[in-house]
Order: structure tokens, then C-alpha cells, then sequence
């Protein structure tokens, strides 16, 4: 193979582009396509033995900068924190029209979502319309569309 030949496979990493402490725990990031998302971070930081040093001292949080590929988020006492975790950690929020449009790509009727969801028919009709969607709905919504997504792209492939 040349040395000038690159193979990609699924979707590209994610990349930083600037990061800023917020509040306590909780750092915006300005992804490189634009997005900006306000991280809580706390998940990470508190459930790994690896961050210990970040949790009581609120200097060594705070002084921390982008990776030099934007791959990552680097605190100057060495730990670091992935781009990849940081867009698990951003809050799973839906729309009520990414819900109506997550609805019609799975081709789901109001009985068929609440029973995928395991919610009533009635919270479903309230999602499309405009009540607020929680976050585990949200979450569900978007593993039911990605699973959509892999299994079209894999009767595509065939």
C-alpha cells in the first residue's frame, strides 16, 4: 500500500477546537464542526482513580488546555480526558422535532414508539407535539436510530 493512502472506517473522531471552564465541574467545548456543548464532567472525574488528584483540588482542575490535536483534554499534572469520552458524557438531548423526524425514519406509528420506548401512547403524541423530553427517552430515541442506521448500512452493504 502507498504511503499516502488512508483507510477510514466509520465516522471521524471527534476534535476539539477550544474548551472553557464553566462552572464547577462543568467545561464547554467547542467541537471543530461548530458545536458548542456544556460537559459536566463530574462522571469522569469521580469514577475513575486516575482523575483522584483532580477531585479536591480545584487549582490542578482548572488549569488544563486542549491537546495538541484536539484529540483530548490535558490537565498539567498529566491526566487526560478523550474527546471521544467527553461527547459520551455531553447531555443526551432530543427536540421535539428530532423526535417527530427519529419517528418517521423509523417508521414508527404512535403505538409502535411506545412500545419500543415502553412508555404510553399519550407521552409519545405529548413528545411529537412539545413537551419536554427527558433525558433517558432521549437516549433511547438515539440507540433505536443509530441501531436503525448500522442495520440499514449493513442490508446495504450485502
Amino acid at each position: 500500500m502507498a504511503d499516502d493512502v488512508f483507510l477510514s472506517v466509520g465516522r471521524p473522531l471527534p476534535r476539539i477546537a477550544a474548551a472553557r471552564l464553566v462552572s464547577d465541574r462543568v467545561i464547554e467545548i467547542t467541537w471543530h464542526d461548530g458545536r458548542v456543548q456544556a460537559i459536566d464532567v463530574t462522571p469522569a472525574i469521580v469514577g475513575h482513580r486516575h482523575f483522584v488528584a483532580l477531585r479536591t483540588d480545584k487549582p490542578a482542575f482548572e488549569d488544563f488546555a486542549v491537546g495538541e490535536n484536539g484529540d483530548c483534554l490535558v490537565w498539567a499534572s498529566g491526566e487526560e480526558l478523550s474527546a471521544v469520552w467527553l461527547e459520551e458524557l455531553a447531555p443526551a438531548s432530543l427536540d421535539n422535532e428530532e423526535f417527530r423526524q427519529a419517528m418517521s425514519e423509523l417508521r414508527f406509528s404512535l403505538d409502535g414508539m411506545a412500545a419500543r420506548l415502553g412508555i404510553a401512547r399519550r407521552l409519545v403524541a405529548d413528545y411529537r407535539r412539545d413537551k419536554p423530553i427527558p433525558p433517558a427517552i432521549a437516549m433511547a430515541t438515539r440507540f433505536l436510530v443509530e441501531r436503525h442506521r448500522r442495520s440499514m448500512q449493513f442490508e446495504d452493504a450485502i
